[in-house]
């Protein structure tokens, strides 16, 4: 049973969107996720939010792009916590959904990540997943133990090689 739905209102938004699935499914976290639009579709959002914590839905997260009503409406009609992805936007980049999101009215929050943030929304997801489930818990531990590792690996291979040739190497 998803713990965790996935939402977006358009597939263009799919690129983005698919990082945080795979960041859950590498957590071992089940999902959903679907395209569903508040504006153009309102009958049917309303249904899929107003009942996402009966299917045992815990957490949702939104991306939306441009006006951004998505996460904010499912903060209405979801009680548990919305992760709302602002997508960058051709027009200015991104900052109206970033701010669309962020200025929820007060008594509806919405927690925000950066723009094309998904893998953050993934993970704060599961953060909070995590303070009811040690085992989520150790996973997140050695999720970043594993990025650490990463970043050490790339360190020594700099000390190595040296900036020129790393980045001949790389491919940067």
């Amino acid at each position: 049973m998803p713990k965790v739905g996935i939402l977006m209102g358009s597939d263009s938004d799919l690129p983005i969107m698919k990082k945080a699935a795979d960041t859950l499914a590498e957590l071992g976290i089940d999902y959903e996720m679907t395209i569903i639009s508040a504006h153009r579709m309102p009958d049917i959002f309303v249904e899929y939010a107003s009942g996402a914590q009966e299917r045992g839905i815990r957490v949702l997260i939104a991306g939306a792009g441009g006006a951004a009503h998505l996460p904010g409406m499912c903060a209405a009609l979801f009680d548990l916590p919305v992760i709302g992805i602002p997508i960058h936007t051709k027009s200015v980049g991104g900052v109206d959904s970033l701010y669309s999101i962020v200025q929820m009215p007060s008594g509806i929050p919405v927690a925000t990540v950066a723009i094309d943030g998904s893998t953050n929304a993934a993970l704060l997801a599961a953060e909070m997943l995590a303070i009811s489930d040690e085992e989520l818990h150790q996973k997140l531990k050695d999720y970043r133990e594993k990025m650490k590792k990463g970043v050490m690996a790339k360190a020594e291979k700099l000390e190595k090689l040296g900036a020129d040739a790393y980045l001949k190497d790389s491919g940067k």
